[in-house]
């Protein structure tokens, strides 16, 4: 058993320091600076007895590097213990020298620490090219390198009885040469590597990976691929210790649990897909980070919003919820905690959020993947409390179906204090959403009907109610109507009771009124409202005597316009409701007529002719003619002579004197009755017609 123990840590050294031996040197990696804290020997003492400067016991704790040669010049290194105790010994072979065959070295430097301090190295002021032990010398002369060539660099922590510090060594290049690296070569790293995790606090501290957690389970690997950054045949390998990055020993190579207080390190590699021996592929670049924990912590939220006109929803935006006090975190939102769980049916518009009261989960997710989970209360404001009322308004006279109604005074909020916001609009629709907005609210002129209301709080909350209008119409009194009147009487006007007041055009402010033939007005006021009513007084139409008919000693009437029934009277004095007047004498008489509404009577003046019934035209001067121009001052006066056939066969008129002798063409005619009218206007404002009529027997003897 104890054998086998110890073949397995023999094989684990020999491992561990198989780089201190010159076939297995590390490359350098371009003039990037090294950092190592060599331990122990390799498989073979390579420098035991080499006869160069190095004791003659070789190598202590040892490291071989190889290097080659970019670009000529001058090559210098300065090699720092991190001890000052600590005493370093190096030599350098080649160039193009081969492990089995390194030859002398052609700089070697075994300065002792006591006096000059722990640092050596090449620098471009000595001249020596080899101090032995106990020298007082710890620099050598500079190289002169060309491209290409390749040299062996061998380390050494010396330690004896007298000098038993170990340290790490830090080691920076100097000089015009450059170093090859495949991490120098746009060609074969043509991007840029990115260290894993984000700057610490302090810039010289590691940087920072963020876990959630003070220790997890991490998969290493995750980090490869950022800081490959897509640069073909690099790999990187993590490890717990700097020599082991520097090295490629003890890789971590599967997910292991981590602290926030273990420094770790990563060392990117090259490898020549074309050249599997190619110097640069041991070349490694190598940092170091630490794991922080990155864990967040959220709170529950309540957000409050308004449930406008009382709708049951409210629009809520889920992102102004105080659940995280960081920045650059993302954010989603779920119903439940189950959908959050499982990542399904996510709130895909968190700012326009429309829901009843309830309670919503939100993910928050940092920056760098921590979650944690918090509520947000889904509350409402208090709802605006309105009511819907009536707005009466007094009727636009010019325009009665109609009236101006003050919205404004509508008394629509329940809570006065503070005094909302009121804004109006003539459809639900509009209230709601803003649209056509009433802006001459104080003097809103409608007809019966609607409008609505859009009642803001201090919380920005609104509700809307309902305005009836309700416009009062004129009130005309039943009871004043147009009258007919005798264009010389008076009646009176009567507006009726149960009004207010009573305003007429006349100045008058009672409820009756006496006046004349005309146009009148009355305003009546009931409860604030005033009906302007008009009434007219007209005057009766007067009948017109439109014709007398006069035959022997009768007349007849006719009349025509007014108001039937009609009375007549030739005395003013009696009156008659016939038309036909007998038994009249011969002479000048008045004939009067008035209708129902028995005003002043219409008054024609007529004659009553004498009548001629026997004509002898024999010229004795005894009843020769028919002669009526006692009556040539009427108007129109004509006398018309007709046979027993009705035949006109004579017409006396102005130009013969109004006068018939009995002949026709001057000759007689014969003896025999004839018919005869004479007819006229009197002189009168109607210039009445007038109709006598008779017959004359005409004794002609030969």
């Amino acid at each position: 058993m104890r054998k086998t123990l110890f073949f397995i840590l023999l094989c684990i050294s020999q491992f561990f320091y198989s780089q201190a031996d010159c076939a297995t040197a590390l490359s350098v990696c371009g003039n990037s600076n090294i950092t190592y804290s060599p331990s122990g020997y390799g498989n073979i003492k390579e420098l035991v007895n080499s006869g160069s400067c190095i004791d003659f016991t070789g190598e202590h704790n040892s490291i071989w590097y190889k290097i080659t040669i970019a670009t000529g010049g001058t090559l210098t290194f300065d090699l720092i213990p991190n001890n000052p105790d600590a005493d370093y010994d190096w030599a350098i072979f080649g160039p193009n020298v081969n492990c089995g065959a390194l030859g002398s070295p052609i700089r070697c430097n075994a300065a002792t620490v006591i006096g000059p301090g722990p640092a050596t190295g090449l620098n471009m002021t000595s001249t020596i090219i080899n101090a032995a032990g106990g020298s007082s010398t710890p620099y050598c002369r500079y190289l002169d390198v060309l491209p290409g060539q390749t040299y062996y660099l061998f380390i050494d922590n010396w330690v004896s009885s007298t000098s038993s510090t170990t340290a790490p060594f830090s080691l920076t290049w100097g000089g015009t040469a450059s170093l090859a690296s495949p991490f120098t070569d746009p060609t074969i790293q043509p991007h840029p590597f990115n260290p894993p995790g984000i700057p610490a606090a302090n810039p010289a501290d590691p940087r920072e990976v963020i876990i959630c957690a003070n220790t997890v389970s991490f998969d290493f690997s995750t980090l490869s691929g950022s800081i490959i950054n897509g640069n073909q045949n690099f790999g990187v390998s993590y490890h717990v210790n700097q020599n082991d990055a520097l090295t490629g020993n003890n890789p971590i190579t599967v997910p292991q649990t981590v602290n926030t207080s273990t420094i770790y390190f990563y060392s990117i590699n090259y490898t020549d897909p074309s050249n599997t021996n190619n110097p640069l592929n041991k070349c490694r670049q190598v940092g170091k980070f630490k794991f922080k924990n990155g864990a967040i912590t959220t709170k529950n939220a309540t957000l409050t919003q308004c449930n406008n006109n009382n709708a049951g929803t409210a629009l809520f935006d889920l992102t102004t919820a105080d659940v995280f006090a960081g920045t650059n975190a993302t954010k989603k939102y779920y119903h439940t905690m189950s959908d959050l769980n499982a990542g399904t049916n996510e709130i895909t518009t968190p700012m326009a959020f429309v829901s009843a009261e309830g309670i919503i989960y939100v993910k928050v997710i940092s920056e760098f993947g921590c979650s944690a989970v918090a509520q947000i209360t889904l509350k409402f404001h208090p709802v605006v409390q309105v009511k819907d009322v009536t707005l009466k308004s007094c009727f636009i006279e010019t325009n009665p179906s109609t009236a101006s109604f003050n919205l404004t005074n509508a008394a629509v909020a329940v809570q006065q204090n503070p005094i909302p916001i009121k804004k109006y609009y003539p459809s639900l629709t509009d209230a709601v959403n803003q649209t056509n907005e009433i802006l001459n609210a104080g003097a809103y002129i409608a007809p019966n009907g609607v409008v609505y209301v859009r009642v803001l709080n201090a919380q920005g909350c609104y509700n809307v109610a309902k305005i009836t209008l309700e416009v009062i119409p004129p009130v005309y009194s039943d009871l004043l109507k147009d009258k007919i009147i005798c264009i010389e009487d008076q009646t009176v006007l009567d507006a009726g009771p149960g009004f207010k007041s009573y305003a007429w055009s006349t100045g008058a402010t009672t409820q009756t009124i006496r006046v004349n033939v005309g146009e009148y007005w009355v305003k009546l006021k009931t409860g604030d409202c005033v009906t302007t009513q008009t009434v007219r007084v007209l005057p009766s139409e007067q009948p017109v005597i439109s014709g007398i008919d006069i035959s022997s000693n009768t007349i007849t009437i006719s009349v025509m316009g007014g108001t039937p029934p009609y009375k007549y009277s030739i005395d003013n004095i009696v009156w008659q409701d016939s038309n036909v007047f007998t038994n009249l004498s011969r002479g000048e008489y008045k004939v009067l007529v008035k209708d129902a509404y028995d005003c002043d009577p219409m008054e024609v003046g007529i004659v009553v002719p004498n009548l001629v019934n026997v004509i002898t035209p024999n010229a004795d001067g005894i009843n020769d003619v028919i002669d009526y121009s006692a009556l040539g001052n009427k108007q129109n006066l004509i006398l018309s002579v007709f046979d027993r056939y009705g035949g006109k066969i004579f017409q006396a008129d102005k130009s013969n004197g109004y006068k018939w002798d009995g002949t026709l063409g001057g000759r007689r005619v014969p003896t025999g009755t004839y018919w005869y009218s004479v007819t006229w206007n009197e002189n009168d404002k109607k210039s009445t017609p007038v109709k006598f009529s008779g017959w004359v027997l005409v004794k002609n003897r030969e």
